[in-house]
């Protein structure tokens, strides 16, 4: 039979852990439906789109938004949105869609898990928060611009962190907004690869690409001192 304590800190256990837990879940089925389904064919979007009427943008909208959670290429629906509703429309489409899924996967991270990160007590934690507090916005927008992490990655981990919802979201629509242009515009001008647009969206993505793989390449630049935060002791002084 157990004991009290042990009943005690096995409840206390899976009160702690059952955010976590059903947060890996969502995303792991997300990830799963997408594998047994595959991805959407262009031919396919526009039949489920289009059949809307004059919904279509917002049905493609919430399509990209639900995209943007999962594992998945979501240059395929940028490019589709230019295809289906021309550059204004379709920009704005996209950029709804962005704003919507970035910030749809970080609240759901910060509900879900946030409280169990911020508890570890971590000192590396702790410091994170802390940069994260002070330039997060240039920081998730470096990281969309340039997109070395995937996307929904960064918005579940930017959830567990202390950065501000508003920077968050800011700094994902700035970073996001240069290469939405150009898959629009591709969608949008891909009917004559010879226009002038065609050919600048083309040649703004090679700069992107080839600023992404310099970055996976780089090393961490050396970051300055960052202030302790005050309920971390501070070292023991040497003693001679």
């Amino acid at each position: 039979m157990r004991s009290p304590v042990s009943r005690v800190w096995r409840w206390t256990t899976v009160a702690r852990w059952w955010r976590p837990a059903l947060l890996v879940l969502l995303v792991a089925a997300g990830s799963a439906v997408l594998l047994v389904t595959g991805l959407p064919t262009l031919d396919g979007i526009r039949a489920v789109t289009l059949g809307a009427g004059w919904a279509a943008p917002v049905l493609f909208t919430l399509l990209f938004a639900a995209f943007t959670l999962v594992p998945a290429p979501a240059t395929l629906m940028g490019i589709a949105a230019g295809v289906l509703f021309g550059l204004p429309v379709g920009l704005a489409t996209t950029m709804v869609a962005v704003a919507t899924g970035s910030l749809a996967g970080f609240v759901v991270s910060r509900v879900l898990g946030r409280e169990v990160i911020a508890g570890l007590g971590n000192a590396r934690i702790r410091r994170l928060d802390e940069r994260l507090r002070r330039g997060g916005l240039w920081t998730v927008a470096g990281g969309r611009l340039l997109p070395v992490i995937p996307f929904p990655v960064l918005s579940y981990a930017c959830g567990l962190t202390a950065i501000r919802m508003r920077d968050y979201l800011v700094g994902s629509v700035v970073g996001v907004l240069p290469s939405a242009v150009a898959f629009v515009t591709i969608g949008a001008y891909g009917g004559d690869p010879g226009s002038v647009p065609f050919l600048l969206a083309v040649a703004g993505l090679v700069v992107l690409t080839i600023g992404a793989v310099v970055a996976r390449r780089r090393r961490p630049a050396a970051e300055g001192p960052v202030a302790v935060p005050a309920d971390e002791p501070a070292p023991a002084a040497p003693t001679g």
